[in-house]
C-alpha cells in the first residue's frame, strides 16, 4: 500500500523522549516545530507566517541515534510517513500530524554537525568505552582519555 511521504524542516521543539518497547525495539518521540517564513516587499521584512508542529516517531538504530544526537532547539530535516491521528478524550475532538520517521538529520543550513558513524558491532557496548572480544576501535574516532567518563548512549548499560 502506498504512504504518503515527507520531508519537514523544522526545529526541535521538546527534548526526546526515549524508551524500549516489551518487545525490546528502542522507540524516540519528540516534537517538530515548522514556521512558515513570508517576505513582505512592501515592509521588506520577514515574518512568521504560522507554525505546524508534528509528533516525529523513530524506531530501531534511528531511536538510539536521534535520543544521543538530537536537543531541543536544534534545526532538523525529518523524512518519512505521515499520517493525521483523530482521537477524543473528556470529549474533545483531538486531531495531530505525526512523522513516521525513516530519517533524521541536522540541517546543515543553518550550522555544522559532526557525525560519527555507528556500526552495528558497536552497538551495545557499555558506556565504559569497552568492547566486546575482537572489535576494534572506528578509524578517525578517538578513544576517550583514560579516567574519563563517555555519555551514557540509551540502550548501554552504565557500567562493567
Amino acid at each position: 500500500m502506498n504512504e504518503t511521504h515527507v520531508t519537514v524542516v523544522g526545529n526541535v521543539a521538546t527534548r526526546v523522549e526515549f524508551r524500549t518497547t516489551a518487545s525490546g525495539v528502542p522507540l524516540a518521540r519528540f516534537r517538530l516545530a515548522s514556521t512558515v517564513r513570508r517576505f513582505d516587499p512592501q515592509e521588506r521584512v520577514w515574518s512568521d507566517a504560522g507554525t505546524s508542529f508534528y509528533t516525529v516517531w523513530a524506531r530501531r538504530g534511528l531511536a538510539e541515534n536521534v535520543a544521543s544526537s538530537v536537543m531541543v532547539g536544534e534545526p532538523v530535516i525529518v523524512t518519512g510517513q505521515f499520517r493525521i491521528q483523530e482521537s477524543a478524550r473528556d470529549g474533545q475532538h483531538y486531531v495531530s500530524a505525526e512523522l513516521s520517521a525513516s530519517s533524521v538529520g541536522h540541517d546543515l543550513s543553518r550550522g555544522t554537525s559532526a557525525f560519527v558513524r555507528v556500526s552495528p558491532a558497536r552497538r551495545g557496548l557499555t558506556g565504559n568505552g569497552g568492547s566486546a572480544a575482537g572489535d576494534e576501535s572506528l578509524p578517525g574516532v578517538p578513544e576517550p582519555a583514560a579516567g574519563v567518563a563517555e555519555p551514557n548512549v540509551p540502550g548501554q548499560s552504565a557500567g562493567p
